[in-house]
This record gives C-alpha cells, sequence and structure tokens, in this order.
C-alpha cells in the first residue's frame, strides 16, 4: 500500500529572536526581568490593578535567572541568521542600554528583522528608519494597564498597518490568557481570545505571541495556547516560549495547521543550550518552507 501523502499546506517555520539586556545578547528566564526597576525605556511600566491583579512586588537583580550571556555580539547573530535566510526574526530590547546593539543588529541585516521594545508612535518611524522590517510594539498600547485600540490606531497610521507587529505576550490565569507587560510581570485588562486578536489584526501586520510561564524554561511549549492561536490567527503569528527539542516545530506546525511559527530560544546550542542543534533546525526549516512554497 502506498504511504500517505503529507496535507499540502503551509508549515510552521523558524523564526529566529535576538534578545538584548544591558547591550548584550542574552537568554533570560520570563518573569524574573524587572524593566519598571530597569529604566525609562521600559514604558511598558503599570499598576496592574487596572486588570483586577494583584501588583507583583518588583523582583531585585539578584532574581534575574539568565541562561545565557553571549560573548559574540548582536550583529554576530544577525548575520548568521542572513546567512541561512532565515526572516522575520524579532529583535528585543529588554530595558535600557539596548539602543546602540539593536542598531547593529539592524545595520547586519537591514530589512530583515524585526525590533521591538519601548517603541512608541514618537520614535517607531525612527526604527524603521534604522532598517528594521517592522516595528512590534506591546507597552504603549496599554496606558495605565489598559489597552487602547486608539493608540493602536495612531501608531498604525504613523509606520503602516503593514510594517506594524503587536506583541501580546501573556500569562496563564483561571480565566485563560492575559497580557502581560514589565518584563512580563505586570497584567493587563485584556485577555488573549478570538475576540480580542480579531480587534487587533486590523491594525497589524503580524502577532508576537510569548508565552511567559514557559519562556526560558525548555519544559516544553503551551500547546492549548498555541492550538487556540491556529484557531484565532488570520496573519503571520510566532509564538515563542518553551520550545525544548527539535520536534517542537513539528509540534506547532501539527496544533496550528501551519499558522503559526516558532521561536526557539534557550535550548539552542548558539544560546548555550543542549536540546537543539541550529544546524539541524536549519535544515527543518528549510524542508518547512519548501513545502510551504509548494502549497503555495
Amino acid at each position: 500500500m502506498a504511504s500517505a501523502q503529507p496535507e499540502k499546506r503551509r508549515r510552521s517555520q523558524l523564526r529566529p529572536c535576538i534578545d538584548l539586556h544591558e547591550g548584550v545578547v542574552k537568554q533570560i528566564v520570563g518573569g524574573t526581568l524587572d524593566l519598571d526597576a530597569a529604566g525609562p525605556s521600559s514604558s511598558a511600566a503599570a499598576s496592574s490593578s487596572a486588570s483586577g491583579a494583584p501588583s507583583p512586588t518588583p523582583a531585585p537583580a539578584s532574581a534575574l535567572k539568565t541562561n545565557f550571556v553571549a560573548t559574540q555580539s548582536p550583529a554576530h547573530f544577525a548575520k548568521l541568521y542572513r546567512a541561512h535566510g532565515l526572516t522575520g526574526g524579532h529583535v528585543i530590547k529588554l530595558g535600557r542600554g539596548n539602543d546602540a546593539a539593536a542598531r547593529a543588529a539592524l545595520a547586519a541585516w537591514p530589512g530583515a528583522l524585526q525590533v521591538g521594545g519601548g517603541i512608541t508612535r514618537a520614535n517607531a518611524r525612527e526604527w524603521l528608519d534604522a532598517g528594521a522590517e517592522k516595528v512590534i510594539v506591546t507597552s504603549a498600547l496599554f496606558p495605565g494597564g489598559k489597552f487602547s485600540e486608539d493608540v493602536l490606531r495612531e501608531i498604525a497610521a504613523e509606520v503602516g498597518k503593514d510594517r506594524l507587529v503587536v506583541d501580546i505576550s501573556c500569562r496563564k490565569r483561571a480565566s485563560g490568557w492575559i497580557v502581560a507587560m514589565n518584563g512580563w510581570k505586570t497584567l493587563t485588562d485584556l485577555a488573549v481570545t478570538a475576540e480580542s486578536v480579531r480587534r487587533i489584526e486590523a491594525h497589524c501586520a503580524e502577532l508576537l505571541v510569548h508565552a511567559a510561564d514557559v519562556e526560558g524554561l525548555c519544559q516544553g511549549i503551551d500547546e492549548e495556547l498555541v492550538a487556540r492561536l491556529g484557531e484565532w490567527v488570520s496573519i503571520p503569528c510566532t509564538y515563542a516560549g518553551g520550545a525544548k527539542d527539535i520536534d517542537d516545530l513539528a509540534r506547532v506546525d501539527a496544533l496550528s495547521h501551519g499558522k503559526v511559527d516558532l521561536t526557539f530560544g534557550s535550548s539552542l546550542d548558539i544560546f548555550g543550550g543542549a536540546g537543539v542543534r541550529f544546524d539541524e533546525l536549519v535544515d527543518r526549516d528549510r524542508e518547512a518552507k519548501r513545502q510551504s512554497a509548494e502549497a503555495a
């Protein structure tokens, strides 16, 4: 009997990352970084009292848990991604002191990387001019911890919907997933649901979703969240958080039916991890791209 042919459809693909803290590429465990204490570029800071959730106690510096600190420059990783054709990666500025490092990464591959962290209507155009393919916005959309669709419209009007990514990284609570900011320590008033995803999609080109509860732990993805995103999204969407082995790429593909892409972080050997070899992951991604192109 002939073996069944794989379904012809888009396949989930790899989205690389460059996380910056104090100007250095790092991998940090989700929720252990307090951006409110980190300085002014963390415009995310706001009281979670607006969402009815208890305001978390700021973590002291000693509470920061780091899985990896790079000796290579941010530009090194951008060049590595460029060499393998890994587009759509995100450069995230975690707190102050990261602007020069982010600019260096963008300059190493102009027009191919997205940038987030402290992005507002006032500075978004500046980052596009610096070479970002798209800008990623989160905290600016939540003045006082409350979602403002008006602010989202204003930023989209400033840079163009096609150049805007909305980060709805979240934490799981009894009622569902709640968007979090300030290093994912502060809950907002916005739940991640089919309705809220539709509202946001009307004003942006892509979504980025970190599952903050599993970020940096290398203990597995939030499968339920990935499956729901696969049901809800109608534009490109990248999931990050908990990927521990190379089969997670196929797992995300199956759960989301190819509608959600995946970022690997702390498990990846280029970030000091032991779970996933970068060269093998690139091969898997290349095959996913090939199948996606055939199905287009």
